[in-house]
């Protein structure tokens, strides 16, 4: 039996949390979920969309499961998401972009995984006017951040058998900043060149690493970048396999891990059974991986694949006409 924070969120999320816990437990793995409310759909009922609760649920079981989240309109929020991460230092946001749906690839060769720094960069949000004509934000790049999501990747490497570690930059513009964060990526791969030399290292610039994502993607394997650019990496390579409905994720501190879909709340859909669980459902497979269920895990995975590639069952934004409960139900039969 594991423990485990359930933030189901808003919009969409109660909808495709449930089905997630539905199609887990078909799997045959037990779970005792610590469900937990969070999100714009709270606030008259806790005053903040983060009730401390939610924190020491996470503190408490070290793994939660979060479905999309709104922030609200006008509160102290840059973001409900921004704010879990900073929180519980979850400094690397990790992931995996692979095709499991044929018909939605843009390229079938796509097999990488991307490497988020989640704390700093343009992200911590310092920013200001300068007089009424212009406005300054502030680039935050420290050596120790660095270090750790480089390191971090180099780690996810080995533990998985990956072959290639490449760092994302715009060091030949921004030589402090990003010089900084090359540097260190450097000398962390020397470090580890000494130890585990069959994994390759290289780097290369952001705007180039997008165009060869899309041209070459099968050159590619591990890639770790400053904030914005794995912000905007991975949704490009989101797009290549198939959009944010298929696309999972996680967020990764030294004990704890939030794991999580891309996508956002879609209020328009919400309460209608139309959305699609898949992303939160890939989301799910990577925390099984983490708390060791890997064959539940592989079970899980090959079953959503089975369906996406038969193409019968589809929600909306698949270009079917399934409801959440259909898709669901098609799954949990493929296991």
């Amino acid at each position: 039996m594991h423990n485990v924070t359930m933030i189901a969120g808003d919009g969409i999320g109660p909808e495709i949390s449930n089905a997630v816990a539905e199609i887990i437990a078909a799997a045959g793995v037990e779970i005792n979920w610590d469900r937990v409310e969070a999100g714009a759909g709270v606030m008259d009922k806790y005053g903040t969309p983060l009730p401390e609760q939610v924190f020491e649920s996470i503190r408490k079981n070290k793994v939660a499961l979060k479905g999309p989240i709104t922030t609200p309109v006008g509160s102290g929020f840059r973001s409900v998401n921004v704010a879990i991460r900073k929180e519980l230092d979850l400094y690397a946001n990790v992931r995996p972009l692979k095709v499991h749906a044929k018909a939605f690839a843009q390229n079938q060769a796509i097999d990488m995984v991307v490497f988020r720094e989640n704390t700093e960069g343009l992200y911590v949000g310092i920013e200001h006017y300068v007089g009424d004509e212009a406005a300054e934000s502030i680039k935050i790049i420290t050596r120790k951040a660095s270090r750790r999501i480089v390191r971090s990747a180099f780690e996810y490497a080995i533990r998985e058998g990956r072959k290639k570690v490449t760092a994302v930059h715009k060091a030949n513009i921004l030589k402090f900043s990003d010089g900084l964060f090359l540097e260190e990526a450097r000398n962390i791969a020397a470090e580890y060149a000494q130890t585990h030399p069959e994994i390759e290292f290289d780097d290369k610039i952001v705007d180039n690493m997008c165009m060869q994502m899309v041209q070459y993607p099968e050159q590619y394997d591990v890639l770790v970048m400053p904030n914005l650019y794995g912000d905007i990496v991975s949704d490009l390579g989101a797009g290549l396999i198939g959009g944010l409905g298929l696309a999972p994720g996680m967020n990764l501190g030294d004990e704890i891990a939030v794991f999580e879909a891309v996508h956002g709340s879609a209020p328009d859909i919400a309460g209608q059974n139309k959305a699609n669980p898949v992303a939160l459902l890939f989301s799910a497979v990577l925390m099984l991986r983490h708390l060791k269920e890997k064959e539940a895990a592989d079970r899980i995975e090959k079953a959503v694949s089975d369906v996406l590639n038969e193409g019968k069952v589809l929600t909306v934004d698949l270009g079917g006409n399934a409801s959440t409960d259909q898709i669901t139900e098609a799954i949990i039969a493929n296991l």
